[in-house]
């Protein structure tokens, strides 16, 4: 039996298995069994035959977004307004066959901007290259799934379907679960909170099916079967994603209000620019962005290049690698003026966490 075979066999006794308490450690058990054949599904092919031809992109920029979406719902369109980048655009399904990839500036940072092929139904099965497609969408900081408005947002579920089963959390933070392998001793659980989802028996029965027979786990949140799998697994990740809807210059206002209550969304129109500030605002602010700029000795400040950074890593050690990695062995200290300082300037260290539009100026050691 394949594993396509095996995957479907589990999901069909997933489906007519009735969810309750008493079925739960059963459930529990078959959700590891997928997530292992899974595993196997979209990991790469040790046989050769390369990632597909286009797939491969070299990163440049700060941040790396890509679009995603059905054929023909205006990604390249969009793309092509964004970026000036052309990509073949067409009424004609899976016009783009391979990763286009563009380069937006804004705000001062180059942020690259990758036009993936059409995901289908069916994708985290290899089907329409799908697995090429969310091999390149594992590498983004942020996703833009573009959909089109007049066909029903069942898309967008099917999409968050297919993302989800291949590992892609969208708008989800990492479970705060520890988890710790050992030789010897049993399994050890602890929780900080009331588990209502989990039990032992639950937990051992997940362990048992990837043969683990020692280790110690401690959940710091009210985790589920799937949250737990994720931690075990290891190979998820965690993206930001804005829903793109594209299309608005066909639909009524009425229509456009409904459709600015669903989470993490932006109404636009690629075809006539509509509503692209809204768009890049948020982009910006979902990829946690900072610019820092620059103040040479006895000079103004450097407006027209900013150092961006990640929110994460906004020290002013990071701010020094990022111009260069020798600027560290002769730091003395660095002033800064801006918001993350009480007065200005104020002379820091290299612990020092910097905010957006702050200005700094690096000392070296005499």
């Amino acid at each position: 039996m394949s594993t396509y075979d095996k995957i479907r066999e589990i999901e069909t006794e997933m489906a007519r298995t009735q969810k309750n308490k008493a079925t739960a450690y059963h459930l529990g058990t078959l959700k590891a069994k997928l997530a292992k054949l899974r595993r196997e599904l979209i990991a790469p092919s040790k046989s050769g035959g390369g990632t597909g031809e286009g797939f491969d992109v070299a990163g440049t920029g700060v941040a790396r977004v890509g679009f995603i979406g059905f054929p023909s719902v205006g990604k390249s369109t969009l793309m092509s307004k964004m970026t000036g980048t052309f990509s073949e655009v067409s009424e004609v399904e899976f016009t783009t066959l391979t990763t286009v990839p563009g380069v937006l500036h804004y705000k001062g940072a180059k942020i690259q901007i990758l036009d993936l092929p059409g995901i289908i139904e069916g994708a985290k099965d290899g089907k329409g290259r799908g697995r090429q497609v969310i091999a390149v969408a594992r590498t983004c900081s942020l996703i833009f799934l573009v959909l089109d408005v007049l066909k029903p947002l069942t898309h967008k579920a099917v999409i968050e379907r297919e993302l989800e089963s291949v590992g892609i959390r969208l708008n989800k933070e990492p479970p705060n679960i520890v988890f710790r392998k050992k030789d010897k001793g049993g399994i050890n659980m602890t929780s900080t909170v009331n588990l209502t989802n989990l039990d032992q028996d639950i937990v051992r029965s997940v362990l048992s099916e990837y043969r683990i027979a020692s280790a110690d786990i401690s959940f710091r949140c009210d985790a589920t079967v799937d949250d737990l799998i994720d931690v075990i697994e290891g190979n998820r990740v965690y993206i930001p994603a804005v829903y793109v809807l594209n299309k608005i210059d066909q639909i009524s206002i009425e229509e456009l209000d409904l459709i600015y209550k669903i989470p993490h969304a932006v109404p636009i129109s690629a075809h006539h620019e509509w509503n692209f500030d809204e768009l890049l605002d948020k982009m910006w602010e979902y990829l946690n962005l900072v610019r820092i700029y620059t103040k040479p000795k006895g000079m103004l400040p450097d407006y027209s290049a900013p150092v961006v950074l990640k929110k994460d890593k906004s020290a002013v050690s990071d701010f020094c690698n990022a111009i260069h990695r020798g600027i560290l062995k002769e730091f003395s200290h660095a002033l800064v003026w801006g918001n993350s300082v009480k007065h200005n300037p104020q002379k820091v260290g290299k612990e020092h966490v910097l905010l957006d539009e702050d200005v700094v100026s690096i000392a070296k050691r005499k």
